[in-house]
Order: C-alpha cells, then structure tokens, then sequence
C-alpha cells in the first residue's frame, strides 16, 4: 500500500458556463476521455439549461464520446472549492470567485442555436485547450478521440 504522503495529487477541474449545455459539457467530457482517472472533472451553470444542446452532442458523438446521458449540473460551491482550476466559458460576472484558486477564462463561441459546422470548431478549439490543460497539470492522455 502506498502511504497517503505518497499518493499522487490527482487534479480537479470544473468546466463553467451559463446554461451547461455545450461549452462546459464538451470540455469535460474531454477532459474524462483524455486523463481517465488521473483527473477529476466536474461541469456546472450559473443558470442550467433544461437539457444538453443536441448540437453539441451530436457534434461529440462524431468523436465517439456520449454525451447525450448527461445531464445539466447547477455549480456549486463544492464544485469550486475542490478544484484546482476553474474554467469559465462566458459566464461572465455570474461566475462566483473563490481566492486562491486557478480561473482560466476561455473566450468561446456559445454553440447555442448554431449549426452543426460552427459546433464542431468550438469542439475543436475545447479539445486543443483540453489536451494543453492536461499537459500542464502533467497528465498525459490516455487516448485521443479521433482526429479532428
């Protein structure tokens, strides 16, 4: 058994935006797909959507990564507390901050109501953020979804 000293540190990303239903929900499930279990991934919205964007689902499931079960998450401080960085997608001032955590803000189109081919670049866009996050945390990826 390794001593908990020992143990490596496994981080912890939250993915926000507004309604969680396509930026947050494409980075992490990325991030999930990427780094496996060398990672821990929550999502969340200041204001849930009802549902996942289909868009944005169907637009990952060209990749093979399901995100059609998921649900909407509203965030929560628990969510933030326990992460090592926070990514915001447009939230804006809705963002709660915590001090002393790590916020990126990643400046992306919101795929709502967009086409299929405006879709697929901001999942392109999010899984090259994705994999340069994974490397600065020294995570490497598991596997790659397929090219893009």
């Amino acid at each position: 058994m390794i001593p908990a000293s020992e143990t490596p540190h496994v981080p912890t990303v939250t993915f926000v935006c507004v309604h969680n239903a396509g930026r947050s929900q494409m980075a992490a499930a990325f991030m999930r797909h990427l780094g496996g279990d060398r990672v821990r991934v929550y999502s969340g919205g200041t204001q849930p959507a009802d549902e996942v964007n289909p868009v944005a689902v169907q637009a990952m499931s060209e990749l093979g990564i399901d995100i059609a079960g998921r649900g909407t998450n509203e965030l929560s401080a628990d969510m933030l507390q326990e992460s090592d960085a926070v990514i915001t997608m447009g939230c804006g001032d809705d963002c709660p901050y915590y001090p002393g955590k790590r916020y990126e803000d990643w400046q992306l189109d919101d795929p709502a109501g967009q086409g299929i081919e405006t879709v697929r670049d901001i999942r392109d866009d999010i899984k090259t953020r994705v994999i340069a996050l994974l490397a600065e945390f020294g995570v490497e990826t598991q596997s790659t979804a397929t090219s893009v």
